[in-house]
């Protein structure tokens, strides 16, 4: 809960709250569906958190699932950047993590997303691979993916980011 900020977090529900979601993530990633290590994932399938502001709207969500001792952040996305909704899922998560008994978090972003590396850097997340063409393979599964992100940077890879949450 994070009531200073005038927004809290909490984990999703159905009916409005769930809508709101869907079409959060059509917004933010061209529907439910994102491809990631070779993989289209369904969000609608996955527990999510979700940052909802005092007028009661979605000021950012994370999606997650658990495989084996790990935490896989698949989706998380703000509404709006700089007001830390980001920083408190990404907290959040870990504690759903740990709750779930995992040793460690882990998330893939694209080559061209330094805002995103920076901000999982600064979290203590860390590079841990690369895998080359990882983008261009999804295009296949998903012909929306631009081929050209942020800053004008073509798209092609996937970094994938580990956050060990023992001691954490």
């Amino acid at each position: 809960m994070q009531p200073s900020t005038g927004w809290q977090i909490r984990q999703s529900f159905g009916g409005e709250e769930r809508e709101a979601l869907d079409e959060f993530h059509r917004l933010t990633w061209g529907g439910h569906i994102v491809v990631a290590h070779d993989e289209a994932i369904d969000l609608r399938t996955l527990p999510a958190l979700v940052a909802v502001d005092d007028g009661g709207r979605l000021a950012g969500a994370l999606c997650w699932r658990v495989v084996d001792d790990s935490l896989e952040v698949v989706s998380i996305a703000a509404a709006r950047s700089g007001v830390g909704v980001g920083t408190a899922l990404l907290d959040a998560v870990v504690a759903e993590a740990r709750a779930a008994g995992s040793h460690r978090i882990w998330l893939v972003t694209t080559n061209d997303n330094l805002r995103a590396l920076r901000f999982y850097q600064r979290r203590g997340l860390r590079i841990v691979g690369v895998d080359r063409g990882a983008v261009d393979r999804a295009r296949l599964m998903k012909p929306s993916i631009p081929t050209v992100g942020d800053d004008g940077v073509p798209i092609h890879d996937e970094l994938r980011l580990e956050l060990s949450i023992e001691g954490h």
